[in-house]
């Protein structure tokens, strides 16, 4: 009997060597590997000759110049590797052909990712489906990342909330315009973490967004570490007194923004106090609209000596309101004492005839105001005659804006004669709209344009 340490060492059974004939080079199986006797009797297993594999290599290469695939990679600058599958049988040369990137590592293998978990030489393609193509774009990485997609994408998880196709295609834009889009509360905060990092929005507009008080306060919080938007635009979002209070504490900070908008955002007498707080310290808001609020006497009162002590604004809208009574003079005050502001729209509040004849009043010593918009503001004849008083001595004021005052024809008439009455007068418009007036009027103002050739005085029902 043979043992099998015997087989081992090179002794073939004898069945084994029965009827079998060499094939070439003395290969039994003629599969074309030499199995001449080596060392210890064992067959010798060499690979194909030199000249029929650089053959093969050649058809290989020729296959993979014909690859459009390869071609496209080649174009790009990927390094194209080609997997053989040494347990089977050869396949195409290009079916196991890849480029998946980040490559995973094996176990035992060092990690090659970044800090920032961003593997190196990562890129992404687009993937196959019904995947959404705004999140298969290229993600920036770490601290590259200067559109805040990374962290919006994150932060949309986080909250719950679907990502807005709109943002992802305008990230890179100096205007992101995202009005009516129902962002709510949890989609302001997603936002709210991108722009944190983003540096090419400038111009922000998330009007009718139903932020609440909430959504607001997550945009006040990344006011404080964004330094790029001076423009934004929070109106008609029920921001409410808490939203305020957060908004005002990061003008206190923000030095950049310029514009801000914020009407129609529930804004009470406790708001009226943070304004004004925030008028008090920040120099930078050139424009603040605060129309379709409900500040009231109060407010007035607060935001009076706050406009007098402010070096910034220089456009103001108070529209759509409730000032009125004490509280209006309190402010004309305020405007009397005020050196940068231009623009101020007082339209649709009660200042009434008491406040009418303040304005004219601050009209008097202010120099600087161009636009005046005090229609629908309850003044009656009294109240016309009183105010045309600081017509007479002003010489900046360009536009004067009193439609839907119940002053009748006469009260024009005063206006329009102190006008006539102040050679240095600026005036360019005087509108009189919805005010029936007189033949005097007419004359008036006819005779009046040889002196004021730039003087537009309209009146009666504006035409469509």
């Amino acid at each position: 009997m043979i043992s099998g340490r015997g087989l081992g060492h090179g002794i073939r059974p004898l069945g084994a060597m029965a009827e079998r004939k060499p094939g070439p080079w003395g290969d039994l199986s003629g599969a074309g590997v030499d199995q001449r006797p080596g060392p210890w009797d064992l067959p010798t297993v060499s690979k194909l000759q030199p000249r029929i594999a650089r053959e093969e290599e050649k058809e290989q290469d020729k296959e993979r110049e014909q690859d459009p695939r390869i071609q496209n990679w080649e174009k790009m600058g990927l390094e194209v590797v080609l997997k053989v599958n040494e347990d089977s049988t050869p396949k195409d040369p290009c079916s196991d052909l890849s480029t998946n990137c980040p490559l995973q590592a094996k176990e035992g293998e060092e990690d090659s990712s970044d800090p920032a978990g961003c593997p190196k030489g990562a890129y992404e393609t687009d993937s196959e489906g019904d995947s959404d193509p705004d999140l298969e774009r290229e993600v920036p990485c770490g601290l590259h990342d200067l559109t805040g997609r990374s962290q919006y994408l994150a932060a949309c998880e986080t909250y719950g909330v679907v990502p807005i196709s709109y943002f992802l295609h305008h990230m890179h834009d100096p205007e992101l315009m995202l009005m009516h889009h129902g962002l709510g509360p949890q989609g302001a905060q997603a936002l709210a973490s991108a722009l944190m990092s983003n540096t090419s929005i400038l111009k922000l507009n998330l009007s009718d967004n139903w932020l609440n008080e909430e959504g607001a306060t997550a945009i006040a919080g990344m006011l404080k570490e964004n330094c790029f938007i001076t423009d934004l635009d929070l109106s008609d979002n029920k921001v409410g007194a808490k939203g305020a209070k957060a908004l005002c504490a990061a003008l206190k900070e923000n030095t950049s923004v310029r514009r801000l908008r914020m009407s129609g955002s529930n804004l009470d007498t406790q708001a009226a106090k943070d304004i004004a707080d925030a008028l008090m310290v920040n120099t930078k808001v050139e424009l603040l609209d605060l129309s379709h609020n409900l500040l009231d006497e109060e407010a007035g009162e607060t935001l009076g000596p706050a406009l007098a002590e402010n070096v910034g604004i220089k456009e103001l809208n108070l529209s759509w309101n409730h000032l009125r009574g004490p509280g209006a003079v309190t402010f004309t005050l305020g405007l009397g004492a005020n050196i940068y502001l231009k623009v101020l729209d007082l339209s649709y509040n009660g200042f009434g005839d008491q406040g009418a004849a303040a304005i004219g009043e601050a009209l008097k010593v202010n120099s600087v105001l161009e636009e005046l918009n005090i229609s629908n503001n309850h003044i009656s004849l009294p109240g016309a005659l009183r105010f045309s008083s600081g017509l007479r001595e002003n010489c900046t004021l360009r536009i004067l804006l009193m439609g839907r005052n119940p002053m009748r024809s006469e009260g024009c008439l005063g206006l329009l004669r102190a006008v006539q009455m102040n050679p240095d007068s600026g005036l360019e418009v005087l509108d009189f709209s919805h005010i029936h007036l007189s033949k005097d009027f007419d004359d008036l103002a006819c005779s009046m344009k040889e002196g004021f050739p730039r003087l537009c005085v309209r009146h009666g029902s504006p035409t469509v």
